[in-house]
């Protein structure tokens, strides 16, 4: 495996072990209430579903790159529409700003490392299946746009 290529397929994984870590951090805010034990582990659980769930979606991923890219950004826009629905119902705040950049913005960055991974180990198309009246599906034709406008 070239340098680049051990560079493309562990930066985005160890970028969403830290997001990941980063997310579970937040959680740690139900040590402040007093709600019990069993109150606080049902606390805790609460506030790591997401967490959950993105592990779940980097284990899937690390082998499948696909998984992880289209996740980490549908995670990303998620995360977008849940702010724009709480500056709806309780008035627009500045700092919704910094939080999409933040939550979101890493989100998306993971999940474009994870499809520039993807797209270089399918570089020349033999790994995805197409059927026989599919000569160049929309999807890789949009990845592969995408890619070589970053310059990989």
């Amino acid at each position: 495996m070239a340098k680049v290529h051990k560079f493309i397929f562990w930066t985005p994984r160890i970028l969403a072990i830290v997001f990941i870590l980063f997310l579970a951090m937040f959680s740690l805010d139900i040590f402040e209430g007093n709600y019990g034990f069993w109150g606080t582990i049902l606390g805790l659980f609460m506030h790591n579903i997401p967490v959950m769930i993105l592990l779940i979606v980097l284990i899937i991923s690390w082998k499948h790159e696909i998984v992880g890219g289209i996740s980490f950004i549908l995670a990303g826009f998620l995360y977008i529409v849940m702010i724009l629905r709480n500056a709806i119902s309780t008035g627009f705040e500045w700092y919704y700003l910094s939080w999409a950049v933040q939550i979101s913005g890493i989100a998306f960055f993971i999940g474009i490392l994870f499809l520039i991974g993807w797209f270089k180990k399918n570089k020349s198309g033999r790994n995805i299946r197409l059927n026989k009246h599919q000569k160049n599906p929309l999807v890789y034709r949009i990845l592969k746009g995408a890619v070589c406008s970053l310059g990989f």
